[in-house]
């Protein structure tokens, strides 16, 4: 386990500091040795497959003190992988977090929220950073429109909840929902597909995979 700096700008504010959690703690508790690292990073930002990963530019912003060159060089190293792709933030996004934007279905194939209403400036330059991948891309439905403010997560179905035969959609009690869960049928064919309604969690700017914590066990 690697366990990167828990300090994002997004929590720089006295009110909100409050909100970090002593990371120290929490792995003694639960009883996890882990690698410590300097480079501030949250795991709603850490879209990995086996061997690849895909970070939002959030990562730069949140590390000035390192060269790029040098912060990618390190971060290879503590994720094991030479394959770490960039991608523009989602600007309304306040977390600078991949999670919402990209998740993998495969080594090869990758799922990406529909920015078909977002800024011609942002579609453009995320379409580029995912073609440079080489990932093959499935659109899943993404309609936050409705929110009443940029904090909210409702209709963010690709922050969904993935286990080993089973996947877990949030849904918004919108019109949105049902596309969106046929298209999870589609994609994860042979899995169990359920829902779970999620507006209160949305309410605070994420879904389901940011309140959980998926780890693989032999």
């Amino acid at each position: 386990f690697v366990r990167f700096t828990y300090n994002p700008t997004y929590l720089k504010p006295k009110k909100l500091k409050q909100t970090i959690s002593n990371t120290d703690a929490i792995c003694k508790q639960i009883g996890i040795e882990t690698i410590q690292s300097n480079i501030i990073l949250d795991g709603g930002n850490v879209i990995k497959s086996k061997n690849k990963v895909i970070l939002t530019e959030r990562i730069f912003t949140e590390n000035p003190g390192y060269e790029r060159k040098q912060l990618i060089k390190e971060l290879e190293g503590l994720f094991e992988t030479d394959k770490i792709f960039i991608i523009p933030e989602q600007p309304n996004d306040f977390t600078g977090h991949a999670d919402g934007m990209v998740r993998f279905v495969d080594e090869e194939t990758i799922l990406i929220s529909d920015y078909s209403l977002e800024s011609v400036s942002f579609q453009k330059g995320f379409a580029k950073a995912i073609q440079q991948t080489g990932f093959k891309t499935i659109t899943i439905p993404y309609n936050p429109y409705g929110n009443s403010n940029n904090d909210q997560a409702q209709g963010c179905y690709i922050n969904y909840l993935q286990l080993e035969n089973h996947v877990i959609v949030p849904t918004f009690e919108i019109k949105k929902d049902e596309a969106a869960v046929k298209k999870f049928q589609e994609i994860f064919k042979g899995q169990t597909i359920s829902t779970i309604d999620s507006n209160e969690i949305a309410e605070e700017g994420g879904v389901l995979n940011c309140i959980t914590w998926n780890i693989l066990k032999d």
